[in-house]
């Protein structure tokens, strides 16, 4: 447990055989769970987690036999952790990119109470994110815009940041049935969560790269999540603006009425 917490974390992964036991390996003692959602690799993945959860009886092994995209890998592992009631769910990607030593700054504005969504930040600080491609950086910049204006959260940087933690209780109240499946997963969250007004926080860290090659294709994946996020802004305002206005219509007549 961590602060009287019980925390799990999701590991996507997807032919990620040359780093997944080093994360699986590097994961601080006080999670209780670890979700190594396997996303239908190719590579050896799958039998270094199986070989890896012999030896560490908090992992859990999620297999998913066709590819959903890391957003299908970390909502199956989400689902483990609200099926197994932990307090917190993080995300940590199988690559390798995300330090195991700042899981606690991750973890603390949820476990404390001052957040109900964490994530990481490589954008905001120039010194940060040294070690990120150009392209890369150019094209985060850009989507951080673009998924502020959909999601409402003009607080936020790097929404591309896969290094996470959510309270449970959030997680219980999306429908995770309707956010999306591929690499837009984070901005998608993000909108779904300004619906339910969650508490948003970004916690600055170091970009880490180790010569994996990146998997996404940033010219199409920018315009693909640029539409999603076209849609998402259309969703967020006629639900907050209309749909729950009209909800909170019949409540204050019944009020009245009394």
């Amino acid at each position: 447990m961590y602060k009287n917490k019980k925390i799990g974390v999701v590991v996507p992964a997807h032919n990620e055989e040359r780093f997944i036991a080093d994360v699986i390996n590097t994961i601080p003692d006080f999670v209780d769970k670890i979700y190594v959602v396997n996303d239908a690799s190719k590579d050896e993945t799958l039998k270094i987690i199986s070989n890896r959860s012999r030896h560490n009886g908090k992992v859990v092994i999620i297999n998913r036999k066709v590819r959903g995209g890391v957003g299908a890998a970390i909502l199956s592992g989400h689902t483990g952790a609200m099926k197994d009631d932990m307090d917190i769910s993080a995300v940590m990607a199988g690559d390798g990119q995300m330090d195991p030593g700042i899981l606690n700054k991750i973890l603390d504005p949820v476990a404390e109470g001052k957040a109900d969504y964490v994530k990481g930040d490589r954008l905001s600080r120039r010194e940060h994110r040294k070690e990120m491609p150009l392209c890369r950086t150019i094209g985060n910049f850009l989507l951080t815009y673009l998924t502020r204006i959909a999601s409402g959260y003009w607080n936020i940087s790097d929404p591309q940041g896969g290094y996470t933690a959510i309270s449970v209780a959030t997680l219980k109240k999306l429908d995770l049935d309707r956010i999306e499946r591929g690499f837009a997963f984070e901005n998608d969250m993000l909108v779904k969560l300004n619906v339910l007004r969650a508490r948003v926080m970004d916690v600055p860290h170091p970009a880490i790269y180790r010569g994996q090659g990146s998997k996404i294709k940033y010219s199409k994946f920018i315009i693909m999540t640029s539409w999603i996020l076209f849609k998402d802004f259309i969703w967020r305002i006629w639900t907050k603006s209309i749909f729950q206005r009209n909800q909170v219509k019949p409540q204050a007549e019944k009020e009245n009425a009394l």
